[in-house]
């Protein structure tokens, strides 16, 4: 493998680390339901209802994984069918994610420090996936791949918002004197907006080597 090679597999890579500790949790998620663990005030809420975390962990184990392999553009261009493919299951399970997550919202009770703050804004990251995804899904049905891709990042950022809360949520572990509704709702918050950010600062980045391309062929 060359050098360019292996680079290209840098970021996908990144994003699939990022992961780990999301999806580890997720699967001991599971296996406490599956095998009935003991039941605690924080986990009381899924045994009650267990089908909207079961979907979710599922649902974003897949499109966070796999979405990352997408992050790959010689491996895009080298196995344009896996790419089309791929695209179809995440789509749908994009879609499950985020409107389990909003399902969860909406019916499981509030545990300590989640206060309606973060309830807003897991209502607006909830939604604001299943818009991005939705447009992507539109623009590629109008063979529109710049918006397609756009939009479709967009939605795997709001995805993989856990994985990066993984590290907002540090000094909320190191200090815990400043636990609270609010420095938790700011955490989780930033998790998404960061995750945002570096997708717009990419496409952005993208844009101008378009338009610096564009100008020198003038």
């Amino acid at each position: 493998m060359t050098t360019s090679a292996r680079s290209e597999w840098l970021v996908p890579a990144g994003l699939i680390a990022l992961s780990v500790i999301p999806v580890v949790a997720g699967s001991v998620r599971l296996f406490q339901l599956a095998g009935g663990a003991g039941i605690t005030p924080d986990n009381a809420r899924f045994f009650a209802a267990p089908l909207p975390v079961v979907l979710h962990i599922v649902s974003v184990t897949v499109f966070c994984v796999f979405g990352a392999f997408q992050f790959a553009p010689g491996f895009r261009r080298r196995q344009p069918s896996w790419h089309r493919a791929a695209g179809r299951m995440l789509v749908p399970c994009g879609l499950v994610a985020a409107l389990s997550g909003l399902w969860m919202t909406q019916s499981y009770p509030h545990v300590e420090h989640d206060g309606a703050i973060l309830h807003a804004i897991r209502l607006l990251v909830g939604s604001a996936m299943v818009l991005f995804i939705c447009l992507g899904l539109a623009a590629i049905r109008r063979r529109d791949i710049p918006r397609h891709r756009a939009w479709m990042m967009r939605g795997y950022a709001l995805g993989l918002g856990a994985g990066t809360q993984v590290l907002t949520h540090l000094p909320w572990f190191l200090f815990p004197n400043i636990q609270g509704e609010l420095t938790r709702a700011l955490f989780m918050g930033a998790g998404w907006v960061i995750n945002l950010a570096v997708v717009e600062w990419f496409l952005l980045h993208q844009r101008r080597r378009r338009a610096s391309s564009t100008f020198r062929d003038v």
